[in-house]
């Protein structure tokens, strides 16, 4: 009954000025930007309009069950839409010493223990096919958060880790880590994005044939001279530190131009230059139109020490 009549005269006051109005929007905020919690994540706020998101599986080597992809999805479809939101850190906790060691090998055992249960191909194929399309969902809701995506990468990455990672925007890592793009290993083809994305970002594919065909383990300088990480920190702190750097210069942006740079190098990536011209120009029509533009205009002219501040979007 406190809590209603406390409520309620924020509601009063707010219909008299703005002393009452702030303390209201302060109370609906708390409510608002609520992070959404999971089985197999931990997610944080390190800093403001910055979540970090962590693979929470330290006695499984942060490995990728059924149940972490679906977590990932739902996560950053919600982080895609929650506006408080500007930039997603993903790691694999640091309780771990590894980013992630790939698939859960009991998690698959069990899988291909109910496929063998479905006695008809057809419908053991189609059961098979949801699966892969369930894993591929979560990495592409890395490349489909209308925000920007910092991969912070330590120790082991395998598997469907580099699946994962070529999904994010930019991919940071410590000097222990290392990348293995392990498939052919056990058996299989990659099937979740990293023979989609990674020739895109190294650019060779004669290279990435070769880390495909013998599944070598990449350490953390060849990475980088390679271009498949930005940049090598010497420890996971340091890297945390580092990445929450870049994300929070990041978040001082407005937000309607760094959601738009997003949207568009995405759709000029797999369309030809005209039709990511077009596609721009349309955006753009709208977006010039906002008043971050006069206030990052103003910024710049006044010489301003401070970034402007901006409203969700």
């Amino acid at each position: 009954m406190a809590a209603i009549n406390t409520t309620m005269t924020l509601i009063k006051g707010a219909l008299f000025g703005q002393a009452g109005l702030r303390p209201l929007i302060s109370v609906l905020s708390r409510y608002q930007h609520q992070l959404p919690s999971f089985e197999t994540l931990s997610i944080t706020t390190p800093q403001p309009k910055i979540v970090q998101v962590e693979v929470n599986r330290p006695k499984k080597l942060n490995a990728f069950s059924r149940q972490v992809c679906n977590d990932l999805t739902a996560c950053f479809n919600a982080l895609s839409e929650d506006p408080s939101v500007r930039v997603v850190v993903i790691a694999g906790s640091g309780e771990s010493k590894a980013f992630t060691a790939g698939l859960d090998l009991m998690d698959l055992q069990v899988m291909m223990g109910e496929l063998q249960s479905i006695q008809d191909m057809a419908r053991r194929s189609k059961s098979l096919r949801k699966t892969i399309k369930d894993m591929q969902a979560a990495c592409t809701a890395l490349e489909a958060c209308s925000k920007p995506v910092l991969a912070a990468v330590h120790g082991a990455c395998i598997g469907i880790g580099v699946d994962l990672i070529a999904a994010a925007d930019c991919r940071y890592s410590t000097a222990d880590a290392y990348f293995q793009i392990r498939e052919v290993e056990i058996g299989l083809a990659a099937d979740v994005g990293t023979l989609q994305r990674v020739p895109r970002i190294i650019g060779s594919d004669g290279l990435v044939r070769e880390l495909v065909y013998t599944a070598r383990k990449v350490p953390s300088q060849e990475a980088k001279d390679i271009g498949l990480v930005n940049q090598v920190y010497p420890d996971r702190d340091t890297l945390i530190k580092e990445v929450l750097k870049i994300a929070s210069n990041i978040a001082s942006k407005t937000p309607v131009a760094v959601q738009g740079s997003k949207l568009s190098l995405n759709y000029s990536r797999d369309h030809s230059i005209q039709d990511g011209l077009d596609q721009i120009a349309t955006w753009n029509q709208a977006m010039l139109q906002t008043e971050d533009l006069l206030k990052a205009a103003m910024a710049i002219a006044t010489k301003s020490e401070e970034p402007p501040e901006y409203e969700d979007f």
